[in-house]
């Protein structure tokens, strides 16, 4: 996988946000221009290049990045593959489970596959580096899809009453790009920022986080 494989649309348009995501938040990745990746031959490449020394994209090969940006759009656009995907966090959760753990593109398969289990009885949700709040290339393409209010999109809660949502985010996360879920989700959703150092967005930074053990421990208790 080169930047000769990433498409236009989609791909280049999530990898332009990566991007812009990175230089905002770490001062040593260089701002992208004016130019669109659409409109601009070497612009995915600058892109990659750029990304592999942010903290997001440290110690990330250039093929592993590509990779990623192919793994999110053939989820949310092959309905096959979406199905299949979801249907196997659906036979993972049974009546013993309470608490769901979901990072990065994960969090976007578990908040779906609660969706569609009403009644399902999971005490908690823990998303971790999740992607679930930006507009147009997730948000908008939920499913179900949020309800648009007065102009604003609400997203529909992923259980009952007593489903306790814990979202948590890396101020340097590319992928968590909109951090604070609650404008979108509903006051109810605990909102936490954590530090995952030179990995923003790393698996097991998330999980050994304070926030992340103390979010899960209270739906055993």
């Amino acid at each position: 996988m080169t930047a000769a494989d990433v498409e236009p649309g989609f791909e280049a348009e999530l990898l332009a946000a990566w991007w812009a995501e990175a230089a905002r938040t770490d001062p040593g990745v260089v701002p992208p221009g004016t130019e669109t990746l659409v409109r601009v031959p070497g612009s995915v490449q600058a892109a990659l290049r750029a990304l592999s020394g942010s903290r997001f994209f440290s110690g990330v090969a250039l093929r592993a990045m590509v990779l990623d940006l192919k793994q999110v759009h053939r989820y949310v656009t092959d309905q096959e593959v979406r199905c299949r995907v979801r249907q196997r966090v659906l036979d993972a959760v049974d009546d013993d489970t309470r608490v769901v753990v979901a990072h990065s593109l994960g969090s976007v398969v578990a908040y779906e596959a609660l969706c569609a289990e009403p009644g399902h009885g999971v005490r908690a949700l823990v998303t971790l580096g999740s992607p679930l709040g930006i507009p147009n290339l997730i948000l908008d393409r939920l499913q179900p899809p949020p309800v648009v209010l007065g102009g604003t999109a609400r997203g529909i809660w992923p259980g009952g009453e007593n489903l306790v949502w814990t979202n948590l985010a890396d101020e340097g996360d590319g992928v968590a790009l909109v951090k604070d879920l609650r404008p979108v989700f509903g006051e109810r959703l605990r909102q936490g920022l954590v530090h995952n150092g030179s990995h923003a967005h790393d698996a097991s930074a998330y999980l050994t986080d304070r926030l992340c053990g103390a979010a899960i421990a209270a739906s055993l208790s």
